[in-house]
This record gives C-alpha cells, structure tokens and sequence, in this order.
C-alpha cells in the first residue's frame, strides 16, 4: 500500500517541487528550496538551520542548551554567559530565539550561542531557550547545567598610615568576583611609582618626608583589574621620632593589722623604668623609644594598690603602668600583722612580725626587696626605687617599725623629681616608719597609715596602734614622655612643656595615648 502512495507522489506534478522520501532529499539544498516529503506527508523548506515543515506551525523547543562563561574583563556584577543550543527541526521554521537565565536575565538573537550579561559575580545561573516564529513560540527547553558567572573582583578598601619616606598600606579587600584575586597593585598621589603586591599589608617606599600623600589600590584576578579603591585618608610621611621616658607603676597598699592591734608592713613603691637620670633597683638605664609617626601608642597610668583594711588581709598590689612596650610592675602589698609576709612587686612590701619582705622584680630590675619583720608587734618598710624597705626591730611591746626605701630622682622634665617611695611599716604604740622619699605614706602608730602621693607610685604607710588603725593605698603612678617632635595628637589631658628647642614633654597623670 506504502509504495502505492509513493508511487502517485512521484508521478503528481506538485507546480514541480521535488518530491520523495526523507532520503531523497536534495543532497546539497540552498536556503529557500522546497521538497514534499512523502514519508512525513508534508511539504518542507531548507533554513540555516536545516530542512523545517513549510505549513503553518509553530517552533519547537531548541535542544542541547549548553552555557559557557565570559569572564574575561566583565566588570564586577556585571558577568557574563554565552549560551548555546541546537533549534530542533521538528516543528516550523524559527525566526528568533530567546535565552532565559534562572537569576532573572534575558537575551534574543537569530542563531545560536546568545550572551546574556548583567549576571551577579559568583552567581550560578542555569540556563532555557524558547524559539519564536510568526505562528508563536516554543515551550522551553530543558535547563542546562548550572554555570558559575566571573567577573574582576570588587574595589578593595585601603587604608594607610606614615613612616620614614614611606607608608605601611593595610588592604581589605572586596569579592572576588568569583575567581581568585592574585595581586594589588597601589598608586600614591602625588605618583611617585605604581608598586604591586600579592599581600593585604604593604610598605610602600619611596615616598618624600613632608609631603601628604593619599592611595588607591584594585585588586587583579584571572578576569582582569578591579575598579580603584576609594583614596585612603591623606598621611605625611616623616623622620622617626625619638622619645625618652619615665613609666612609675602604682605603688603597693599597706596591710591591715590584727585584733591585738599590732601594726602593719608598708606597701612597696611602683617599679620606676626609665631613660634619664636613673632606673629604680639600680638597673642601667634602658634604651629609648623610636616612634613612627602617625601612630598611635597606648599610655596606661596604673592606679594604687588597696590597703588591707580588714584584720590579718595582706596590702594589694598596685596596678602596672605601660607606654609601648615598657610595662613598669605594681609595687607589692604589705603584710598585714600576725605573721603576714609582704608581696612580690616593682619593689616589694613589707613584712610583719616574723613575715619576711616581698621581692623585687627581677626582670627587669625597677625597684627594691621590702623589709622584714622582726617577731615584734611592728610592720617593715615597703621597698622604694632607690632603697630596700626598712627591718623592724626591737621587741614587744616595744618595737620599731621599718622605714620605707626611699625612691630615685629623675630629671626628665628638666627638673629633679622623685618618684616610688616605699611605705613606712606601723607599729603598735612606739615609733612608726617613715615613707620613703618619693611619695611613700608613712605608717603609724595611732591610727590609719598615710596613703602613698598620688602619680609617683609611692608605697601606702602602714596603721596599728591601739585603736582601728588600718593601712592605706599605695598612690597612682605616672607616664613621662620626651620626644624629639611636638606630638599630632594626644588622648587623657597629659601636661605639656616645651623647655627648649626640639624638647617636648607630656605628663601623663592619667591613661590615655600619644600620636606623634
């Protein structure tokens, strides 16, 4: 029956189209031609895209959707995706096709692949295709895989801060773009050169002393170079400065005595470091500082120690001072009567009855052992910068209570000042310590002890006697800075002296900071 109906097509006329089965189609077509396909009972037309029915249908869905990134110098977020399809020549002929990513994005074109831009850095779209003629459009195709969309990374943020004819660049970079970032590469204005590097912290060199630069930086991936940063806050880029330095720990609270009233051991005075004139416990005087400028350098002022108000409660410790990397130690707390050993400081309290003397620091030395007590119904003298803490001696009822060490004058204000006196150790009803030079609180024999002068890290004076007698608190220390350059700026209301040319000089009684 089949080969009867071939037959009547081959012999029908058709207005002379070519006609037969699918296998006897032209073998080399021009666009345009037409052939009447006996096998699937219609008429067809040759396309670009291949031989389509020539009645009125509509498209039918492209296969084979595939999509290719476009990294190469697409600016961030603004990816790209080329995608490819194969139109299928199962229904009419199309006239355009349309691209539909799953992150929104849409493109059209006449022929396979179509770019569709405006794809988020990193994101990962999958991708349909719909085909269009003049009796409608296709379904769409089935979705390809999902494609990773890269672009040049995001612009970095910088920052920067002055040095010695150079600036140390602190990078924070932005996305990635969705491919590796590989390098930065930092402009100064004024341009003295364009330098790269492969780190987020750079020291850019060159630079001229005196002049204010600001910078910009991009980051680099396999995709290209990111858009600039925004220009880092300006930094002027100068000589090191150099600065010495007096930094006194707060001083050690005395003890408290005990229920027969018996007194206490003095606090020990603050560990004194310093560059000029003397270092507490005898040590060399240390080096000074070397600041960059534009940097900030934290001030800590330690406060006092505690007294040990309660019966038989050691004195605290005073708190340490910092300037940089120099940390000066509490003094230690006194010894509170019956026994009670002073603690270990900048210089050590002292001790009471038979406790021994705290110790000094031993690395570095800044201050002095405090004395020990004796077996007597008194307290030894807490350590001073310059001097150990004084023994108790006698006898009960009658002994003597310890002086406190005395502290060491410093002249880095241009004056001679003297700083970290120990406490005077308190006795029952005869001779009390003194406070050492320096700030030390005297002890006493009637009453409260006196506490240790505020900002000189003294030592507080011991109590006893035959009433509520308590010791007292070591006083604050103090932060002393002379530096070679007026400071930028300056946090917690230092005192500032300018005694001659190129000296300057900030107190600081309080914690604070120094930019230089």
């Amino acid at each position: 029956m089949e080969g009867s109906i071939m037959a009547d097509l081959r012999a029908s006329g058709l207005g002379g189209v070519p006609k037969g089965a699918t296998a006897d189609r032209p073998s080399s077509p021009s666009i345009g031609d037409v052939f009447y396909n006996g096998t699937l009972g219609y008429q067809e037309v040759y396309s670009p895209f291949g031989w389509f029915p020539l009645n009125p249908i509509v498209s039918a869905a492209p296969t084979s959707v595939v999509g290719t990134n476009v990294g190469t110098s697409r600016a961030y977020n603004n990816g790209a995706v080329s995608v490819a399809f194969t139109p299928n020549t199962a229904g009419g002929v199309p006239t355009s096709f349309n691209v539909t990513a799953s992150t929104g994005q849409t493109g059209s074109g006449t022929t396979s692949p179509i770019v569709l831009t405006g794809i988020a850095s990193a994101a990962t779209p999958t991708f349909t295709v719909t085909a269009t003629n003049n009796y409608g459009t296709s379904s769409a195709s089935s979705a390809s895989s999902a494609v990773t969309a890269t672009t040049v990374p995001q612009a970095p943020s910088i920052s920067a801060t002055g040095g010695n004819a150079q600036a140390t660049i602190t990078i924070t970079p932005g996305a990635t773009g969705g491919s590796s970032i590989t390098g930065y590469t930092i402009v100064s204005n004024p341009t003295t050169t364009t330098q790269t590097t492969s780190n987020t912290t750079y020291t850019f060199t060159g630079l001229t002393n005196g002049t204010a630069y600001t910078f910009t930086a991009t980051a680099t991936n396999a995709n290209g170079t990111s858009a600039a940063s925004s220009a880092s806050s300006s930094v002027t880029p100068d000589l090191p400065v150099t600065a010495d330095y007096l930094v006194v720990a707060g001083g050690g609270g005395a003890g408290g005595r005990n229920n027969d009233n018996n007194g206490s051991g003095g606090g020990g005075a603050g560990g004194l470091r310093s560059t000029v004139t003397a270092t507490g416990g005898g040590g060399s005087l240390e080096s000074n500082l070397t600041l960059t400028p534009g940097t900030s350098y934290t001030i800590t002022v330690g406060g006092g120690g505690a007294a040990g108000t309660a019966f038989n409660v050691n004195g605290s410790d005073g708190n340490n001072s910092v300037f940089s990397t120099i940390t000066s130690t509490g003094g230690g707390g006194g010894g509170a009567a019956n026994n009670n050993s002073g603690r270990t400081g900048g210089s050590g309290g002292g001790g009471c009855e038979g406790g021994s003397g705290g110790a000094k620091t031993a690395s570095p030395v800044q201050g002095n052992n405090g004395g020990n007590g004796g077996g007597g119904y008194a307290g030894a003298g807490g350590g001073g910068a310059g001097a150990a803490g004084g023994n108790q001696s006698g006898t009960d009822p009658n002994s003597t209570a310890g002086n406190g060490g005395n502290g060491v004058a410093v002249s880095i204000t241009g004056s001679s000042v003297t700083y970290a006196g120990g406490g005077g150790g308190g006795t029952y009803r005869t001779i009390a310590g003194t406070g050492g030079s320096g700030g030390g609180g005297a002890g006493s024999s009637s009453g409260n002890g006196t506490a240790g002068t505020a900002n000189t890290g003294g030592g507080g004076g011991g109590g006893g006697s035959t009433g509520a007698g308590a010791g007292a608190a070591g006083g604050s220390g103090v932060v002393i800075i002379r530096a070679t350059q007026a400071a930028a700026s300056t946090t917690g209301s230092p005192t500032y002296t300018n005694p001659s040319t190129g000296v300057h000089i900030y107190k600081f009684n309080n914690s604070g900071s120094i930019t230089v």
